[in-house]
């Protein structure tokens, strides 16, 4: 009979800063990508010497990094491959993510001692496919996004006892069978399965009949037009008892592309909702407005429960916009601890704020904070009252004391 150990928080890091955030608001383990062989493109992804950074600081503090390798391999595409695994391992990476069995096959010889997980890209929907993969020496599963928590359970019952469940709780869903999308392709000329998806879900699309050229009927009626492919964001915060229960060991995150404060906090969110669970069911059940509300101050769209309980149906789509719904602005990140002596930080700021006007701090750990800015400086200690250039640097008086990578935020007036 399995038995669910604590179960692991992994966290996306698209760059050295994000990655930095997951792991001090709370992550087990980061996923990042390098500049080869990943399915982010366009993140900034990692060299190799960033990549070391990143695994040290991690490995200082108790997380682990995976390095995406996921891509679904041309025969160019292993020229040097073999290299880039050992360096990886080298500088200590703790697991490859993978999805190409070629490039499966190239790790195993390449890094055999190295832990490999199989990405959701490879459409792991049944456990003799997990098996399979297991036999050929896999650690892990990552399972598509279009399981339910019975489907879950009864590939955890038919695996062996030691290989790992993986599945995203959190983060964008892709309209196309766990993420395989061809539109891209097709529409752009960009090719997502190798990393360079331009989000045709994302479009606005009318319908043409072929008699008529130009004239653009909308599919629904919307004056705005209608996004056909556009699904809602995944969030399971208030299912962390199913989760656990289900056997999936490992609770993912989407969101490389996705700015530090989102990652800090829906990972912070998420943290302290597993750890209030594993606690007390009790406290759980009585926090879950609150971490609900956390989660939505992260810019996303309205939230679906995906697969898990039901096979979703046209509500679990977006027809009339393609955009975020955006509460709080990220306004700056704290660099350094603020002075015991006179309550002043060095902050560099993410969008303007002035002084006066009312924010949050929302520390790595412990609870959020809201105070008014009194005074504000430069950094060449002149007093200023807003700050609007994109990353200045600034000197702050604090109320508490905070500490480097701390994060300010305020609600937006306007939200929608």
């Amino acid at each position: 009979m399995w038995k669910q150990n604590k179960p692991e928080l992994l966290a996306p890091g698209g760059d050295l800063e994000k990655l930095k955030i997951a792991v001090l608001y709370g992550a087990d383990a980061v996923y990042i990508g390098g500049e080869e062989y990943g399915l982010r493109a366009k993140a900034k992804n990692f060299g190799l010497d960033a990549m070391a950074e990143g695994i040290k600081f991690a490995h200082d503090h108790g997380a682990k990094v995976y390095i995406t390798a996921n891509i679904f391999a041309h025969n160019a595409d292993f020229n040097g491959m073999a290299e880039y695994f050992q360096a990886v391992e080298k500088i200590g990476a703790d697991a490859l993510i993978i999805s190409d069995l070629g490039v499966f096959s190239v790790a195993k010889e390449a890094v055999p001692n190295m832990e490999i997980h199989v990405s959701t890209q490879a459409n792991n929907t049944n456990y003799m496919s997990a098996c399979m993969w297991y036999q050929l020496g896999a650690k892990r599963v990552v399972l598509a996004r279009e399981l339910s928590f019975q489907e879950v359970k009864q590939i955890r019952e038919k695996i062996p006892q030691d290989m790992d469940i993986e599945a995203f709780v959190h983060g964008a869903m892709c309209i196309s069978y766990s993420g395989r999308c061809l539109l891209s392709n097709y529409l752009s000329g960009r090719d997502a399965n190798k990393g360079a998806c331009s989000h045709p879900c994302r479009w606005k699309y009318h319908l043409v009949e072929e008699t008529r050229p130009g004239e653009y009927m909308p599919i629904e009626e919307n004056e705005r037009g209608t996004y056909i492919y556009n699904s809602k964001d995944l969030c399971m915060i208030e299912h962390i008892p199913d989760i656990l229960e289900s056997g999936i060991m490992s609770l993912k995150i989407e969101g490389r592309m996705k700015t530090p404060f989102y990652v800090g906090t829906v990972v912070k969110a998420y943290r302290q909702a597993v750890d209030d669970y594993l606690k007390s069911p009790a406290l759980y059940h009585e926090r879950l407005p609150y971490y609900l509300e956390e989660v939505s101050k992260a810019s996303h769209r309205d939230y679906t429960e995906g697969f898990f309980y039901q096979k979703p149906d046209g509500k679990q789509q977006i027809y009339n916009s393609n955009t975020y719904i955006r509460g709080y602005d990220f306004i700056g990140m704290v660099q350094s601890d603020s002075d015991p002596a006179t309550g002043i930080a060095v902050v560099e700021q993410r969008n303007k704020f002035s002084v006066g006007e009312e924010i949050e701090v929302m520390p790595a750990k412990g609870d959020a904070f809201t105070m008014r800015v009194s005074k504000m400086m430069d950094e060449d200690g002149n007093f200023v009252e807003s700050a609007p250039h994109p990353q200045q640097i600034l000197q702050i008086f604090f109320e508490k004391p905070v500490r480097k990578f701390d994060m300010l935020r305020k609600i937006v007036l306007d939200a929608k």
